[in-house]
């Protein structure tokens, strides 16, 4: 099975691996936080944009693909950053199992 997966050099775009930081507020509670766990080259392909409503206001909730080397420290509760953008991990895989590349599906957070 060939696999459709990026050139090395087409990984371009350059993310921010954050991972969340709890902080307890001493009444039992926590603050949540993210951190930067590491700094990644990868690709950003835009997939679909579909529309919503939050609060009776309409909002354009973008979803992207991002492609990156594989890593084993990708889970749900990290995220990426590019700037002032935030793309939050909805799912991830091993697009042909050979641990070469992980495919992330991340849809962009509106701040």
């Amino acid at each position: 099975m060939a696999l459709t997966a990026p050139d090395p050099g087409a990984m371009t775009a350059r993310l921010a691996l954050e991972a969340p930081e709890e902080i307890f507020d001493g009444q039992g509670g926590v603050t949540r936080t993210y951190g930067v766990a590491a700094s990644l080259w990868t690709r950003i392909e835009p997939v679909s944009l579909r529309e919503s409503e939050q609060a009776g206001a309409a909002l354009g909730i973008a979803a992207y693909r991002i492609w990156m080397r594989y890593r084993d420290d990708i889970t749900l509760n990290k995220r990426f950053r590019k700037g002032a953008r935030i793309f939050r991990i909805l799912g991830y895989r091993d697009p042909d199992e050979t641990r070469r590349f992980l495919v992330c599906d991340c849809e962009e957070e509106k701040p």
